[in-house]
């Protein structure tokens, strides 16, 4: 027998550095930063979910949330069927103002059921919107030898690390080659450019709990203001300003 519902929906608020540990849903589920910054873990990769942004989880997919800043969660629950033409892996998704709006009207009716044809119809609209929407490049995949992953916690806890690739390896027993081989064949990048993808991911989280674009660009390392706003356009396709709270959440 067909399920009742085609959409559930859930509004939590949590505070800085709550996480939601390793779990997973039969549906496919789609979170959505109403307000504050998100970072989500599904195995070696981690996406990071700015305000007004969303990240689509296919269903059984296991992750973990873990909370930056104050953030007001909007959760859409998409039933078994609904999900066709969407990803069918992990992707942070731009939210338009129409999707956005239609997020927040769907959490305000709690559940969209099967049996009732104007709920149909807006399912209907959200999907179509959903599926269109923008992919963006918010993801990093971690490394997973034990030498490459002990260097990337080290930068993960401190961005703006300088130290060269040749001492980092000093410190985990690898050479800079090594390590150059290890980042490049696990996650698919030169450790150089691994390095700016953590370091703008950290300041766009950043960003999303208010700082300033010249305060964040320092925070990981940049000294010029110019050279920070001129790497996050290249890397992101957007300036730095787009990730600052422009809305509150509903």
């Amino acid at each position: 027998m067909p399920d009742a519902f085609l959409i559930r929906s859930l509004a939590l608020t949590f505070d800085d550095g709550h996480r939601l540990h390793r779990h997973s849903h039969g549906w496919g589920q789609l979170l959505f930063a109403a307000r504050g910054v998100m970072r989500v873990t599904a195995g070696e990769v981690a996406w990071l979910v700015p305000p007004a942004q969303a990240v689509w989880l296919p269903p059984g997919t296991p992750h973990g949330v873990e909370m930056r800043g104050g953030v007001a969660m909007r959760t859409l629950y998409l039933a078994p069927g609904q999900d066709e033409g969407l990803p069918l892996v992990c992707q942070v998704m731009a939210v338009a103002p129409l999707l956005r709006e239609l997020i927040l009207h769907i959490v305000a009716e709690g559940m969209l059921r099967a049996d009732r044809p104007d709920h149909v119809r807006l399912a209907g609209v959200f999907h179509d919107r959903l599926a269109a929407a923008d992919r963006l490049p918010l993801s990093l995949t971690w490394p997973r030898d034990r030498r490459a992953c002990a260097v990337a916690d080290r930068l993960r806890q401190d961005p703006a690390d300088e130290a060269e690739l040749e001492v980092l390896g000093q410190a985990v027993g690898a050479s800079a080659r090594t390590l150059q081989r290890l980042f490049k064949a696990e996650t698919g990048l030169r450790f150089g450019e691994w390095r700016q993808q953590l370091r703008l991911l950290h300041a766009a989280s950043l960003l999303g709990t208010g700082l300033s674009v010249t305060q964040a660009g320092l925070e990981v390392g940049y000294t010029s203001t110019s050279a920070f706003v001129s790497a996050f356009r290249r890397r992101l396709g957007v300036t730095p300003a787009r990730y600052r709270p422009s809305t509150s959440a509903a």
